[in-house]
């Protein structure tokens, strides 16, 4: 069990960086706490809606001598539960509006929204791309309880999009976008100190997922490179990332991101070798068929292999046929493209 002096880390310019715990095995969470002067505190990222979380945050303020009231913004860089979750239970105490982005918004809705939908789609897709019958019922239940760690969700929403400036912690941000871990992704870039505020986009020691969902980015592997690539060229000094802790090597992570999804493709291609494969068949002889036991695992890792499939598709090192199963349902196959 970590104290709570392990869990905030002060920064330079008063920042607190509040490593809220997460039930994965990332661990935890970055969150984001700028002061504002005679105005309070923003707060970036706040973390997953769990009752520890609420107890946590609870801990962080009385350790800090610290009001609801003295939150005067929440800012979100992009809608995945571990980062959006708590956003509206943030807004209830303190009052305070929510920014992201207008994509993002619509992202959270789509996914955990009243009467959403999404959870029947992703996991009728991930069947058509294989996955196991007798894992259906599992991954339904994973998607359909996250609704419970996003709520609420925030009634106040304030919109910010790339290409926009940001008055945060005493600093006018360029706000930039990054695309393929997750649609609408907002990044902060200080020019004059370097700094950037990088949510999950790049991260040290860790490949972002690329998160492959039915009627979303067509190919998101694309995106996340070429979000990639735009990115290389702003000067940073030091990335405040959203898992794992600040880094300098802004130029050399994103060169061996590139360098590691281009490696991926080749040892995909190399597995499905003369055999024609589901996207699930390729994901398990990539990760193994130990994450049939952890639905979470498996849709991040399912949904990682379907992305790099659609990017080769795109290549032209790969084609896919669909045929009719037993069921009559069409499952999806892969095989190498010869020429």
């Amino acid at each position: 069990m970590r104290t709570m002096n392990e869990r905030i880390v002060e920064l330079d310019g008063g920042w607190l960086q509040v490593k809220v715990p997460l039930p994965y095995s990332l661990k935890w969470v970055n969150a984001y706490l700028l002061p504002e002067g005679d105005s309070g505190w923003t707060v970036i990222d706040p973390g997953l809606r769990l009752e520890e979380t609420e107890v946590f945050w609870e801990e962080v303020m009385r350790s800090r001598n610290l009001a609801w009231g003295d939150i005067a913004r929440i800012v979100v860089t992009h809608h995945h539960p571990d980062h959006y979750g708590m956003a509206g239970w943030f807004q209830e105490r303190a009052g305070a509006p929510v920014w992201m982005s207008p994509v993002a918004h619509s992202n959270a809705n789509r996914l955990w929204g009243d009467g959403e939908t999404f959870s029947e789609q992703l996991t009728a897709a991930f069947l058509r791309h294989g996955l196991a019958g007798e894992l259906e019922d599992a991954m339904r239940a994973h998607l359909t309880g996250f609704r419970a760690k996003v709520s609420p969700h925030p009634s106040e929403v304030r919109l910010l999009s790339p290409g926009e400036t940001f008055s945060m912690g005493g600093v006018e941000w360029d706000v930039h976008g990054g695309e393929g871990h997750a649609p609408g992704h907002l990044l902060f870039h200080d020019r004059t100190s370097g700094r950037l505020i990088g949510g999950d986009q790049v991260l040290t020691d860790i490949s972002p997922n690329i998160g492959w969902m039915p009627g979303g980015d067509p190919d998101p592997l694309l995106s996340f490179l070429d979000s990639l690539r735009r990115l290389r060229a702003l000067e940073v000094s030091e990335v405040f990332p959203g898992h794992r802790s600040p880094f300098a090597r802004f130029r050399e992570r994103i060169d061996e991101l590139l360098d590691h999804h281009g490696r991926r493709m080749n040892k995909m291609a190399e597995l499905i070798g003369e055999r024609e494969l589901t996207a699930f068949e390729v994901c398990e002889l990539l990760f193994g068929a130990r994450l049939r036991d952890n639905a979470h695992n498996l849709r991040f890792a399912l949904a990682e292999t379907i992305a790099h499939l659609v990017r080769m598709e795109a290549e032209g090192t790969v084609v896919r046929a669909a045929r009719a199963g037993a069921s009559g349902e069409a499952t999806e196959y892969w095989r190498l493209e010869r020429s």
